[in-house]
């Protein structure tokens, strides 16, 4: 035998053997998901598919576009991919409204290729909508929800609590205290009235504002609730008036709010009364609409974070994307929200080597619960057993003047609230 005849069979051999043990290796099994509440499968080439419930109609249409905006922002910063793969967004406009929360997490829900659902704008919306969500193992995460209810009230689960929702905006159970403690101990206001809409959010703010403005031994006169787009406040004024309530706590949207405040300033009797709202009337829309009749009115919000360089980078971001300067700071905190949601989908991604990922629900939601000291920029974020990830600090602003609008109202804080301190 030559030369090049041994090496040619050499390399038949080598190549018969490397054949023969191919054949013989086990091959790597199949994907097999473990998860308790099942995986979402993602091919090759398939996009990620993320559910977003906001409520893009309607006078809190700009809130839910501000909602919408910090997770594109948040989207950008990583070229639109998640684990290597496209993120696909499917939107639901719940108009904010309850019904609309639950029918558009049905929509949602119906695809079951959804890994987790961005949403909602409205607290009354996220209590129908997590429930839907919660049932399916999913996973959803607010940046805009504060209603106490959706969470914890004094340390323990609230009515409404339900696993896998989280929020990234501070629980308002501390809003309507700060809003009592300083009518009572700055102002010294010794007679309030409250007004809500009846639902979760508005309730919740005038019962945690009565609850603690009677503790502190003042009198909550007036527990009055008005029918989202009520135009007429003439009845509840006048029930204020006869109630010589020297404030009126009223946390109420627009158009509602805009109603109260314009008729309660055109009432001769309610001519020294107090008037103070809360975050959702913290907007230049508002501002505008109400004019000098805002003058000296006062609102209970969010603290907002400090400038930081990565504050401004984001909202030059901001500027350039959709050519305005952010109305308001809420996407901020939707902005974080989006980040948390997708480290933790980058986290419990099992990835294939074809490019196939397996999401796991439970792990999911045990990812999420497990954000700790997340250095988001609306402040540092760490996820409690009830969802809650932001630390609830709340600013008392005066409306001094409504030229400088609301960039102006929130430089004028003239009291902070945070519990225990």
């Amino acid at each position: 035998m030559n030369k090049r005849m041994f090496t040619s069979v050499t390399v038949l051999l080598g190549l018969g053997v490397s054949l023969f043990w191919a054949a013989c290796s086990p091959s790597k099994p199949p994907f097999a998901c473990t998860d308790k509440l099942g995986c979402v499968d993602i091919g090759p080439q398939e996009p990620m598919k993320l559910g977003v419930i906001q409520s893009l109609t309607g006078q809190v249409a700009s809130l839910g576009l501000e909602q919408v905006r910090g997770l594109e922002l948040a989207l950008a910063r990583r070229s639109g991919k998640v684990a290597g793969h496209e993120v696909a967004l499917f939107t639901e406009d719940t108009g904010c409204k309850p019904e609309g929360g639950a029918n558009a997490a049905l929509k949602i829900i119906s695809d079951p290729k959804i890994v987790a659902i961005f949403g909602t704008t409205c607290s009354g919306d996220a209590a129908t909508a997590a429930l839907v969500m919660t049932e399916v193992g999913l996973v959803m995460i607010s940046g805009n929800n504060s209603a106490m209810f959706l969470t914890s009230i004094g340390g323990k689960r609230a009515p409404k609590w339900q696993s896998g929702y989280f929020r990234t905006a501070p629980n308002e159970e501390a809003s309507g205290p700060a809003a009592a403690k300083f009518a009572f101990e700055k102002l010294g206001v010794r007679k309030a009235a409250t007004i809500n809409d009846g639902d979760l959010y508005t309730k919740g703010l005038t019962d945690g504002f009565k609850e603690e403005f009677e503790r502190l031994g003042g009198k909550v006169v007036l527990y009055a609730t008005v029918n989202k787009n009520d135009e007429n406040m003439e009845p509840v004024l006048s029930a204020v008036q006869n109630a010589e309530a020297d404030l009126i706590f009223f946390p109420l949207f627009q158009p509602e709010g805009n109603y109260v405040l314009l008729q309660a300033r055109k009432s001769p009797g309610l001519a020294k009364t107090i008037l103070m709202s809360d975050g959702s009337l913290i907007e230049n829309s508002f501002i505008q609409a109400v004019g000098a009749d805002g003058l000296g009115m006062y609102f209970v919000g969010p603290t907002p974070p400090p400038a930081t360089p990565e504050l401004s980078r984001l909202a030059s971001e901001y500027q350039t994307r959709y050519n305005m300067p952010a109305p308001t700071i809420y996407y901020l905190s939707a902005f974080d929200a989006a980040n948390i949601l997708m480290n933790a989908l980058e986290k419990v991604a099992a990835r294939e080597e074809n490019g196939a990922l397996h999401i796991g629900r439970q792990a999911l939601r045990e990812a999420m619960y497990q954000t700790a000291k997340f250095p988001g920029v609306s402040g540092t974020m760490t996820c409690n057993e009830f969802g809650d990830c932001a630390p609830p600090v709340f600013d008392v602003l005066k409306l001094d003047d409504p030229a400088a609008g609301v960039e102006g109202l929130k430089k004028n804080v003239v009291f902070t609230y945070a519990p225990g301190k």
